[in-house]
C-alpha cells in the first residue's frame, strides 16, 4: 500500500510500504477513506517529537471501512463506516472505565520510556513516536486499529467523510478545551491560536454558551474564519494582546483562556519567545511557552487556563507565582476522545455544527508531502488538509 512516511526533519515521503495484518483478535483494519494533517503533525515534521524512526507512517486524523476483523472483536463488521480516535484505548484498565481513554494503562507497549520522560505513560497514539506506542499512522490506504471493539465510532449513512473526519481529533480536542472552562452565561473567552483546534475551540465556545469570544493569531485567512464564526479577533503582531485583553474585558481579564498553540509559539510574538526559540536551537530548551504565559497574565483572577496545545518536555520560565496568588485553574489533557464521541456526532447529525467548515484543501497521498510544507509555511490560504488514498 501507499503511506506517508517519515525520514527526518522537514522530510515526509509517499512510499509503498507492507499491508497491515490483523495482530490481535480485538483489531480491525480499515480502508482508509479520509485522513488528515494534523498541527500536531507538524510537530513531527519539524523534528520537534523524540524517537520517531526513519520510515515511520505518520498521521492520526483517519476515517474508512472496515474490510477485516479479529475473531474476538464483536463491535464491528466488515463494510461498517467508522472514524478512528487518534487516542489508542483498551476499554478495561483503571482510566478507561473512569472515561479517561487518553491515560489508557495498557495501550503503550513503550511506557517505559514515557515514564522516564513524563513519570508515567499516556495511551499510545496512531503515528506519533515510539514514545507513545510507534504505532502506524492513517495517512494511508489502510490501517490496523488495535482494541477496535473500543475506539472506532461507526457513521450514520447520512453523513459525509468530510462532516466526521475530524472527530478523531480536532473537534473533540477543541470541544474539550471550551469544556474545560466551565463557560458560565455571560463569559468571555480568550483563545490562542487560530488553527484548525482553535477553530473547533471558537464555535465550541459558543456551542456551551459563551458570550464573548477573543481569538488571537496573525494569519489573515485563520483571523477572518474565526470571525465568520462569531469571534472578536486579534493580531499578535499589530496589538499588545495583553492591553487589548484587558481593555476588552475592563480591567478584569478573561474568564477563561485556552492555550491552543503549544510548544512552537511564534518567535515573533515577544522577546520571550525569541529567547525560547535561541534555547530549543540550541539544545537549551524542549519547548518555546510564550503562549501560555501570555494566557496566564491574560487571565482573571480565579478563572482557568485550558491547555490543548501539545508540549512535550520542560518549559521554562512559567509565571506561576501569577497562577498562585490570583487563584488560577489550569486543565489539560490529551484529548480522551471515545468520551467525547457520542454527544459530538449528535451534535452533528443535529446541524449544530459541521466541522468541515475548516477544511481549505483536498488532495491525494501522492500530494501529501508537499502539503505538508504548505501547512507548516500557512502558504496558499491553507488551515486544513484533507488526503483521500
Amino acid at each position: 500500500m501507499k503511506a506517508l512516511t517519515w525520514h527526518g526533519k522537514s522530510d515526509i515521503r509517499c512510499e509503498s510500504v507492507p499491508d497491515p495484518e490483523i495482530q490481535d483478535g480485538r483489531d480491525a483494519i480499515i480502508k482508509v477513506t479520509a485522513c488528515a494533517i494534523c498541527g500536531s503533525d507538524l510537530h513531527i515534521f519539524d523534528g520537534m517529537i523524540p524517537d520517531m524512526h526513519s520510515g515511520d507512517i505518520v498521521g492520526h486524523e483517519t476515517m474508512g471501512e472496515v474490510v477485516e476483523v479479529g475473531r474476538d472483536n464483536k463491535a464491528l463488521k466488515v463494510g461498517d463506516r467508522v472514524v478512528v480516535p487518534f487516542t489508542i484505548s483498551c476499554g478495561e484498565c483503571y482510566f478507561c472505565k473512569r472515561g479517561f481513554y487518553s491515560g489508557c494503562e495498557r495501550s503503550n507497549p513503550d511506557r517505559e520510556k514515557a515514564a522516564k520522560l513524563w513519570g508515567n505513560s499516556p495511551a499510545g497514539l496512531f503515528g506519533y513516536s515510539h514514545l507513545l506506542g510507534g504505532y502506524s499512522g492513517g495517512q494511508a490506504e489502510y490501517l490496523r486499529v488495535p482494541y477496535a471493539d473500543v475506539g472506532p465510532i461507526k457513521v450514520p449513512d447520512g453523513l459525509s467523510d468530510e462532516q466526521v473526519l475530524f472527530l478523531s481529533d480536532i473537534f473533540p480536542t477543541g470541544y474539550m478545551a471550551a469544556d474545560f472552562c466551565n463557560i458560565q452565561p455571560g463569559d468571555t473567552i480568550a483563545i490562542w491560536g487560530c488553527g484548525p483546534v482553535g477553530q473547533m475551540a471558537i464555535r465550541s465556545a459558543f456551542l456551551l454558551g459563551a458570550e464573548r469570544v477573543i481569538a488571537i493569531d496573525t494569519v489573515p485567512e485563520r483571523l477572518a474564519l474565526a470571525r465568520e464564526g462569531g469571534a472578536e479577533t486579534l493580531d499578535f503582531r499589530a496589538d499588545n494582546i495583553y492591553d487589548r485583553i484587558m481593555e476588552m474585558t475592563r480591567g478584569r481579564g478573561a474568564d477563561a483562556c485556552i492555550d491552543a498553540v503549544g510548544t512552537e509559539a511564534d518567535a515573533m510574538s515577544g522577546v520571550d519567545a525569541m529567547i525560547d526559540r535561541v534555547k530549543v536551537a540550541t539544545f537549551l530548551g524542549t519547548d518555546r511557552p510564550h503562549v501560555l504565559r501570555q494566557a496566564i497574565h491574560c487571565c482573571r483572577n480565579f478563572g482557568t487556563v485550558s491547555i490543548v496545545g501539545v508540549y512535550g518536555g520542560l518549559l521554562d520560565k512559567i509565571p506561576f507565582g501569577s497562577a498562585i496568588n490570583r487563584g488560577l485553574t489550569f486543565r489539560m489533557a490529551q484529548t480522551p476522545v471515545q468520551a467525547y464521541l457520542p454527544k459530538l456526532l449528535e451534535r452533528i447529525e443535529k446541524g449544530e455544527i459541521d466541522p468541515s467548515f475548516v477544511i481549505t484543501h483536498r488532495a491525494t497521498l501522492e500530494e501529501g508531502p508537499e502539503l505538508y510544507k504548505t501547512f507548516r509555511d500557512k502558504k496558499d490560504g491553507c488551515i486544513k488538509v484533507v488526503l483521500k488514498p
